[in-house]
Order: structure tokens, then C-alpha cells, then sequence
């Protein structure tokens, strides 16, 4: 049984007429006629008497049409919700993002784009990159916002940079080189360092700018947050490395940029190779790509 065999024959039972359903469903009669035969034989009943020129219905093509009609209903009902959806922004969105991006990347991010899409659902999720690639490849999330290249081994994930930030060495006030515009990270060899705990990815990203200056640095406070470790600065109690997004208005630190033009850090979208990705999706990676430039 095939869609256009129920158009063709509301068609017919609407107009009354094989040559008046055909030419208001755009088809030769010849043909419309051939369908309803096909139909009729696909149910072992007739669905139509024809009375010369005139076309009636059967008692049990009367009792078909109403089902017939209900079907064609939600088939367009079915189209138009596709439609809809398509064209519009909502519903459900999970976000990941790590905890060096999170407090100071999102918060504006996420208002603008809820004012732009009331609709749209956004769950969030902070955590470590390596636990928010598991969500992603479980498809319990969408999309993490990570610090980019991943380092991992094939193309399962699909990635969408969004701005890349330089690094700043961080020292307490009145350190003998608050003042320098920029500083090799050799110059601190002999000062202690705070830095991220493992696991996170920028202290990765922190230890190559060491090993690059080949300085092995003596960490003696790991934490899993930036404020913490600011504070621990400010109290004099070493130096860190943070990048530009974690930058405080503080009158215990000084921020200065490090001189290596490697020390950067590149963040953006990662989701997972091959899935359809919901229009809110969508839209939130265009509204965050836009946003940080």
C-alpha cells in the first residue's frame, strides 16, 4: 500500500470522479485508475462501484476512507513536525567544558545565546577532557567545549576552533620582574610553582612551555582550579602559568606574557564524528564561534 494510492483515492471519493481526482492530483486517469486497482487488489475488496460515469463508494470503501484520511493526516503532521524542527531552535542540548574554560568562557556565552533561543534546553556538564570525550562517544552530550588539538589517535571527533590565547607567567606583587613586558620562563627556573593537578589538560599545556625553556619546574601546590592557585600567588607563595581568559583585575599578582610564541592555547568545539547533530547544536557552535572572535 503506497501513500500516493490513499491520496488518489480520498481524491476520488472527495470529487465523486476518476478524470476530476486525477487532473486534482496532477496525474493522467489511465494511471490513477491503475493505482486504485492495485489498492483494491492489495485488499481483496472492492472500493468503488462505477456506475458509468458516476463513482461510489462501497460499504467497505466507506469505511476505509476515514482510516485512509487519518493516515494522509499524520503523514502531513508527521512532515510539517520535521519541518518545524528543522527550521527552528529548541529542545534538549548538552554541553561539556572544562573547568579552565567553564567559569570564564560560558557564562556570557550561554546568556546571549538563551535570549536568542528561549527555546532551547542547555544542560551543562564540567569536567576533565578525558571524561567528557567518554559522554560524548556515549552520546549522552552533543557537544564539549575543550582546548584543542585532542590528543587522540583517529578522527572520531570532528573539532571547531574557536580562538587561540597566549599564556601569562603569574607573580606576586613586587617581584623582581613584575615590571618586564615579557619573560622567558627560564628566568624563573629557581622560583616554586603552582600549578593545575593532573588530568587537566592545561597543565599540559603549561609543562611543554617549561620543558621548551627547559626549566623542570619545582611544583609545590597543584590544585583544580585557577582561583585557588591565584590566591596561593598573591600570598607569595610561588609562581603559575595561566592563560589569558583566567587573567584577574588582583592587587597581590602581576600577569605577564610569556616570551615563546608557542605558548598559546587554542580553544573550541569538539563532537562526535558522524552524528547528526540537533539544530540547537547548531546554532550554539555558530553563536560560540562568534563570540569569541
Amino acid at each position: 500500500m503506497e501513500l500516493h494510492q490513499l491520496r488518489y483515492f480520498c481524491a476520488i471519493a472527495e470529487t465523486g470522479s476518476f478524470s476530476r481526482a486525477a487532473q486534482q492530483s496532477h496525474v493522467s486517469q489511465p494511471s490513477l485508475s491503475q493505482q486504485i486497482l492495485k489498492l483494491e487488489n492489495e485488499l481483496g475488496v472492492r472500493l468503488f462501484d462505477r456506475l458509468g460515469r458516476t463513482v461510489r463508494l462501497t460499504e467497505l470503501g466507506s469505511a476505509f476512507l476515514p482510516r485512509a484520511r487519518a493516515v494522509l493526516r499524520d503523514v502531513e503532521a508527521a512532515r510539517s513536525d520535521v519541518v518545524e524542527r528543522k527550521t527552528s531552535v529548541g529542545g534538549p542540548l548538552c554541553v561539556g567544558v572544562i573547568p579552565t574554560i567553564g567559569p570564564y568562557f560560558l557564562p556570557s556565552v550561554l546568556g546571549s545565546f538563551s535570549r536568542k533561543y528561549p527555546q532551547a534546553r542547555v544542560t551543562i556538564v564540567e569536567e576533565i577532557t578525558p571524561l567528557l570525550l567518554e559522554r560524548l562517544r556515549a552520546g549522552t552530550m552533543e557537544v564539549a567545549i575543550v582546548a584543542l588539538p585532542l590528543r587522540v589517535r583517529n578522527r572520531e571527533f570532528k573539532s571547531f576552533p574557536f580562538t587561540t590565547e597566549k599564556l601569562y607567567a603569574v607573580l606576586p606583587k613586587h617581584h623582581p620582574l613584575e615590571r618586564q613586558r615579557s619573560i622567558p620562563l627560564g628566568e624563573l627556573r629557581d622560583s616554586p610553582f603552582l600549578l593545575l593537578r593532573d588530568g587537566h589538560c592545561f597543565r599540559e599545556a603549561a609543562v611543554a612551555a617549561c620543558n621548551r625553556a627547559r626549566l623542570n619546574p619545582n611544583i609545590v601546590f597543584e590544585s583544580g582550579q585557577f582561583s585557588s592557585i591565584l590566591s596561593m600567588v598573591g600570598a607569595g607563595l610561588g609562581i603559575s602559568i595561566v592563560p589569558a581568559m583566567a587573567i584577574e583585575k588582583r592587587g597581590d599578582c602581576c600577569f605577564i606574557p610569556i616570551q615563546d610564541e608557542r605558548a598559546v592555547r587554542t580553544i573550541g568545539a569538539v563532537t562526535l564524528s558522524g552524528r547528526s547533530l540537533p539544530r540547537a547544536c547548531e546554532a550554539f557552535l555558530a553563536h560560540a564561534g562568534a563570540k569569541s572572535q
